[in-house]
């Protein structure tokens, strides 16, 4: 019994002893209270970077690490890098944790390996639904003066970027002035304040304006404008969603072919709409369902569609020119309401006058838009062309019967029988004997009976000056000289005369000349 005290004693004393040493020895090492887990092995990405007695303070610790890492890498742009951070927690009463340094070190080490990507300040230009990045600022600015550039041919511009004020976030816009605007002002700062800048600026008010003489105009660009509106926005990119400078010009001045509405104006005709809007006929036709071909009328106020070459960024400035030119009176009307809308007469000649000018001209894209006159001298007046109109609305034309099969168009065609004609003056219906046929539009009834080839046959005149034919019919329902109503039944078709079977032939002449009949009906 004493041997066991004794051996425990001894024991107890040699456990003493080395505690003692190791705290001497090894000051990491700590004693551990039995608090449940007091020891915490640090792992990141997988790869131990130490033991620590807390996690009280390993975010700050993480933290401290990540700025270590993006100092050392050397880099001032956005830094991507992997970091899965995971604890292992254990109780111990007796271990050896390390110093918060080296585990920031150990952690820096595994981060910059662990360094997927760098995302690059850089700028994002929208013009439209168009983007582009550019890496600098410098790169955006060398953009909008290249694409300011064709039309600011003597560089009397500077374009400037602006916070946008409108908008909650930092959005910056694109504005252009004079170069010599602020040099001016400042001038103006230094040579006018106080009490002499207001009284300059009041008497400048009330001053009266002279006019100006042709001499006195400043010939040239004026005003110089984006038509779209530019945002930028700062953003952080990969290297690989970047474009060149070259490439984002490409992108935004780059013709491509946009629809616009045109609405006709007095004097226009399609050719002319063709050639001033560098559109084939054939194109402007195909586009726009109200026109049948290159004869078609058109009204004033009509819409158009016209496809044009348009960049995605345009471009608006004015010049002022003075010039010496030959000129045309707008054209004068002479209303007639006993006339229709169809109908029309020149009444004088217009001949062209001569005159010198001073004019704001508009241009978008090199197109004209808009043309200011400032300062006219007549040298010689110019003649308008008088033209006397018809205002009423001209009378419709319907579809003489219901249904039927179209079974011969207008025009050339093969001779259906013999003695046939081998040029169709008119269309047929096929439909059967019987069928009611009605006045296409209202008018008086000239012929109702037998005619040559026709077999039974009504011709009715219009108050347009129209006449309509109605043939190979079974029955006559009218008589000539009566007045007929639009839609009115005037006859049975049939089979009789020169036919092929049982159907309708309907016609439409102008002036005695026979024209489609698709053409005109509603």
């Amino acid at each position: 019994m004493h041997l066991f005290k004794k051996l425990k004693l001894c024991y107890i004393e040699a456990a003493a002893i080395a505690m003692a040493a190791c705290a001497l020895l090894f000051p990491t090492l700590q004693l551990f209270k039995h608090t449940g887990d007091n020891f915490f092995t640090i792992r990141l990405n997988g790869v131990e970077v130490g033991n620590l007695s807390s996690t009280e303070h390993l975010d700050a610790l993480l933290i401290k690490a990540r700025r270590q890492a993006v100092k050392e890498i050397g880099s001032d742009e956005l830094v991507f890098m992997d970091v899965v951070l995971q604890t292992e927690g254990s109780e111990k009463f007796w271990a050896a944790v390390d110093d918060e340094e080296d585990v920031v070190e150990r952690m820096a080490d595994v981060m910059k390996r662990s360094t997927r990507e760098t995302l690059h300040r850089s700028y994002t230009v929208k013009v439209n639904e168009t983007a582009v990045n550019l890496g600098s600022y410098e790169e955006v600015h060398k953009l909008l003066e290249q694409a300011l550039a064709p039309y600011d041919t003597q560089n009397q511009y500077h374009v400037a970027l602006e916070l946008d004020n409108d908008r909650e976030i930092n959005v910056l816009e694109a504005v252009i002035t004079p170069r010599e605007e602020a040099l001016a002002e400042e001038e103006e700062f230094h040579t006018s304040a106080g009490v002499t800048a207001d009284l300059e600026r009041m008497f400048a008010a009330v001053e009266p304006e002279v006019e100006k003489d042709f001499e006195d105009y400043t010939v040239g660009l004026t005003d110089i404008d984006y038509a779209e509106k530019i945002e930028v926005v700062e953003a952080y990119l990969l290297e690989e969603e970047l474009n060149t400078v070259e490439e984002a010009v490409d992108l935004v001045t780059k013709e491509q072919e946009v629809q616009i509405i045109y609405k006709v104006v007095s004097g226009d005709t399609l050719s002319q709409i063709s050639l001033t809007n560098n559109i084939p006929m054939d194109e402007l036709i195909a586009i726009n369902d109200a026109l049948e071909d290159e004869n078609t009328m058109i009204r004033v106020d009509q819409e158009l569609v016209l496809t044009v070459p348009e960049p995605e960024l345009s471009i608006m400035w004015k010049e002022e020119q003075v010039y010496i030119e030959d000129y045309e009176a707008e054209v004068q009307y002479i209303p007639n309401d006993d006339w229709y809308t169809t109908q029309r007469v020149t009444r004088q000649e217009p001949s062209a006058g001569r005159r010198k000018v001073a004019a704001v001209i508009a241009y978008k894209n090199g197109q004209e838009i808009g043309r200011e006159i400032l300062k006219e001298e007549i040298y010689a007046e110019a003649v308008p062309k008088i033209v006397e109109r018809g205002t009423k609305i001209p009378p419709t034309y319907i579809k003489p019967i219901s249904g039927g099969r179209l079974s011969s168009g207008f025009g050339a065609r093969s001779a259906p029988t013999r003695g046939a004609s081998t040029y169709h003056k008119g269309v047929d219906w096929a439909t059967p004997i019987g069928t009611s046929v009605v006045a296409s539009n209202a008018g008086t009834v000239v012929h109702a009976g037998w005619a040559s080839g026709y077999g039974y046959a009504v011709y009715i005149n219009h108050a347009d000056g129209r006449q309509t034919r109605y043939g190979h019919l079974s029955k006559v329902l009218v008589k000539v000289g009566q007045t007929v109503s639009q839609g009115e039944r005037i006859a049975l078709s049939g089979n009789t005369g020169r036919s092929t079977g049982p159907h309708l032939h309907f016609e439409i002449r102008i002036n005695g000349s026979a024209v489609n009949p698709l053409k005109h009906l509603n």
